[in-house]
């Protein structure tokens, strides 16, 4: 084991340094570090080291954890801390910079981004690459290579003549000569010297570059103000007609500063307006009912099957646009509203051969269950969701057209960037709602841009913009603030905000310094969500209206319900009449199409008459009545069935009407028998057809019974609820990450422990497996039964793989070794074969 007191060598070094706690927290900022579990903590040093590794750690940092880390792959490498604060503060200094920066510092170590002590800081090499300036990729700091670096492929005399030139005394090689013109560049009074003698157009030259990019062209003859410069080196030739600013001279300019502007402070959310937290609950209850009344009209319009399904998978552009016609509502929130639906399961093709979108069965539980757990069962697949209906209607990677319900609409971004925009409006007083500008530039700072992607590119602000009105269009909040139950629906992901300070979803304990790294919001467990459901339940089902068992029938054949209605209300008279109108008052309107419907749901006349006559306050209207009785007398006097389809009806003159019209040539109908007619048409054309000429046909079976129609007829097999693509490896509980740490520690122990051989044949140098006789090996290990002793041994798997592991043998029988295996913390059973060789651990370890 390496001296704690002796400054770590290498990454592993440092991990080994750290303690159970200290490596929690590593894992858990960087699940991707654990999947699989790593053999040890070398293997884990080097995993933490790969690009796609940090690359997904420097995008999770803030901007001033970010800045902290650009400014230490400018610096020396390894960089002490008081060049570190030099870099961040500049010259005259920040207070603000200087109290952030050592938690920026140990959010960077914590993710195993920065290691070593404070006078020897390194940042990760990967990162280092990543971050450090190049032709290729520019540094965020603005800021171009070393005078060492530039002057890499300079001829030697060159460099002696600008060191000549700058006022410095030859030397005898390159070498020297670049480290006599870097201190130059880093002395402060010396450099303003030497400034202070350039021409005036020289210093403008040098103003255009300073703060980036560094590089800039000339031709073969310089100008005199660039030549001024180029004799001196502060300006260095990287290619023909290319020259670049040296970093030394730019941070003299710059006064030390690494940035041009540092932000340790997070911006505040602000908040724009401030309602009474009862409008705000009242408001977004409201919009929790419309958003439980617009997904029942879209699955009650697709109740006999809704459209079909694109080859490639989603809706059609023009059947969006009917059911956008259909809800009343725009293209892009109709893509909302069925993309909700299909994140709550409740609907799904139907794998038929004619594939269609319908109901699943879950929705026929979902309606059943009281209008607040049906809320929530829509939020909670909102706020886990990562289909996203905002990129309905944009271009894929191949440039085809993303559709609602289609392919490519994962945004594994989005459950994260909804929870933390939720977190921003919970730090905010109760019915505060904040500006959409202020918290997409909480959200810049907290995960910022890298490259050159521009705002309204920015896939995590369009994301939050889509959140704030999809959360109003919920009802989690109203009128912009979040509700109570929207609060509530968040349950353990709310912290508790110290007076006057916005907090993050990481933050467990209000803190008062001025930097706190931001740490993504921790998954509720199962039990958790159960809770805050229940909890977001409670608080809306007082505020949701309670259904009413009446309706108001007027003169003019509409009935008024003048609130929700009960279910089974709501279901007979959304049969028997059309809807007319919505809003706080639902107007419906009775036709003889309506009418029909009802018949041919299997209703009689009399059934009408009471169910009217029960569940009205007013008289029912006479001409309703009369409506009722009229298209039930006629109703079923026609009878349509397949022939392809026939007619056929006892009164031989109604056939002979119908032969006669010329609505009907189309039809191409012909008699069979007196009461027989027959068409080539199927029977729904046909009795569409019959229906628009006043008539009113009822379908029949094989068997000549009339064919009952109901709405909710079709549904699709029971269906899954889609899963979301999650943004990397979830983040691991408390129970993995204690079972991850100790088997990292085990094979740790395993290969660095000293042991000793155990024949003449071991060979225990280096990292290699033991290799001992067959012989040895199962001596060693049935003396190790009798002592309780543990063991190092090579093991080789099925596989091919080879792996060292400390055991503790319990048994030897029959070919096997039965042992606690220390680095897989449980008892198991070896092939004696597999095992290539066998030693005990060193005494003053065992």
């Amino acid at each position: 084991m390496s001296d704690p007191a002796t400054p770590p060598r290498s990454l592993a070094e440092a991990l080994r340094a750290r303690d159970d706690v200290s490596l929690a927290v590593l894992l858990r900022s960087r699940p991707d570090l654990i999947t699989p579990v790593p053999t040890d903590l070398t293997q884990l040093a080097t995993r933490a080291g790969t690009r796609a590794s940090v690359v997904r750690a420097l995008e999770r940092l803030d901007r001033f954890a970010l800045q902290t880390a650009e400014a230490l792959a400018v610096a020396a490498d390894p960089a002490t801390y008081g060049e570190l604060l030099g870099l961040m503060t500049g010259d005259e200094g920040d207070q603000a910079v200087a109290g952030a920066l050592p938690h920026a510092l140990g959010a960077l170590r914590d993710q195993a981004l920065v290691w070593g002590s404070d006078d020897r800081l390194r940042l990760v090499r990967t990162a280092r690459e990543l971050l450090a300036p190049s032709p290729q990729h520019p540094s965020p700091t603005g800021l171009g290579p070393t005078v060492q670096e530039a002057t890499a492929g300079m001829s030697p005399g060159r460099i002696q003549e600008i060191v000549t030139t700058a006022g410095l005394a030859t030397t005898h090689d390159a070498v020297s000569a670049v480290s006599s013109l870097t201190a130059l560049f880093a002395d402060r009074r010396r450099m303003a010297d030497l400034l202070a003698d350039a021409p005036e157009e020289s210093l403008e030259v040098l103003s255009r570059l300073v703060w980036g990019p560094p590089y800039g062209q000339v031709t073969a003859d310089p100008a005199p103000r660039l030549r001024w410069l180029l004799d001196r080196g502060l300006l260095l030739p990287t290619a023909p007609g290319t020259v670049v600013l040296p970093r030394e001279v730019a941070l003299h300019l710059r006064a030390g500063r690494a940035h041009r502007t540092t932000e340790p402070l997070p911006p505040p959310v602000e908040a724009t307006a401030t309602h009474r937290p009862q409008v705000v609950d009242g408001t977004a209850a409201g919009q929790a009912y419309t958003a439980l009344a617009t997904v029942e009209e879209l699955l009650k319009d697709w109740d006999e099957g809704g459209p079909t399904v694109l080859r490639a998978g989603g809706l059609s552009v023009r059947d969006l646009k009917r059911t956008a016609v259909g809800l009343d509502v725009s293209e892009p929130m109709a893509a909302f509203w069925v993309e909700l639906a299909y994140a709550a399961g409740l609907l799904a093709s139907d794998g038929e051969a004619d594939e269609r979108y319908a109901a699943t069965p879950a929705y026929d539980e979902w309606l059943e269950q009281p209008s607040a757990q049906r809320w929530v069962r829509l939020a909670e697949a909102w706020l886990s969701a990562t289909r996203t209906a905002g990129v309905v209607g944009g271009r894929d990677a191949k440039d085809r057209t993303l559709s609602a319900l289609g392919p490519g609409l994962d945004r594994s971004a989005a459950p994260e960037v909804r929870h933390r925009v939720l977190a921003l409006l919970a730090g905010l007083p109760e019915g505060a709602s904040p500006s959409a500008e202020s918290v997409l530039a909480r959200l810049r700072w907290e995960r910022p841009l890298r490259g050159p992607q521009q705002d309204e590119d920015d896939l995590r602000s369009r994301l939050a913009r889509w959140t704030l009105s999809e959360a109003e269009l919920l009802g989690v909040t109203g009128r912009g603030a979040l509700s109570a139950q929207g609060r509530a629906l968040l349950g353990a992901r709310m912290p508790e905000p110290a007076a006057g300070e916005p907090v993050g979803p990481g933050d467990k304990l209000p803190v008062h310094h001025h930097h706190r790294p931001t740490a993504p919001p921790e998954p509720l467990s199962p039990a958790e969500q159960a809770v805050a459901s229940a909890a977001a339940a409670r608080l809306l089902t007082p505020l949701l209206p309670e259904p009413l068992d009446h309706v108001l029938l007027q003169a003019d054949l509409t009935a008024v319900a003048p609130g929700p209605l009960q279910r089974p209300l709501a279901e007979m008279l959304g049969v028997l009449a059309d809807v007319e109108s919505k809003g706080g008052a639902t107007v419906y309107r009775f036709t003889p199409g309506s009418v029909r419907r009802a018949l041919d749901a299997g209703r009689s006349a009399s059934d009408l008459h009471a169910f009217l006559t029960e569940h009205s306050r007013t008289p029912v209207p006479q001409p309703l009545a009369y409506l009722i009785d009229d298209v039930a007398r006629k109703h079923g006097h026609l009878r349509v069935g397949a022939a392809s389809a026939y007619v056929r009806c006892d009164d031989d003159a109604l056939l002979n009407e119908i032969l006669a019209d010329k609505r009907a040539a189309g039809l191409r109908l012909r008699r069979l028998a007196p009461t027989v007619l027959a068409t080539q048409a199927d029977p729904a054309a046909l009795l569409d057809g019959l229906r628009a000429m006043g008539f009113a046909p009822a379908a029949e079976s094989a068997e000549g019974d009339v064919l009952i129609t109901r709405a909710d007829a079709h549904r699709t097999p029971p269906r899954t609820a889609p899963e979301p693509v999650p943004d990397g490896p979830p983040t691991p509980d408390a129970t993995l990450l204690a079972a991850a740490i100790r088997a990292i520690r085990a094979g740790d122990l395993a290969s660095t422990t000293p042991r000793k051989p155990s024949g003449a044949t071991a060979s225990v140098t280096g990292g290699d497996l033991p290799r001992t006789t067959p012989a040895e090996t199962l001596a060693t290990m049935q003396a190790a039964v009798l002592t309780g002793e543990a063991l190092w041994i090579g093991y080789v798997n099925a596989e091919g793989a080879a792996s060292q592991r400390v055991v503790a043998p319990v048994r030897v029988e029959g070919g096997f070794v039965t042992a606690y295996d220390h680095t897989a913390d449980e008892v198991r059973t070896y092939p004696l074969h597999r095992i290539t060789g066998v030693a005990e651990l060193a005494d003053d370890e065992t």
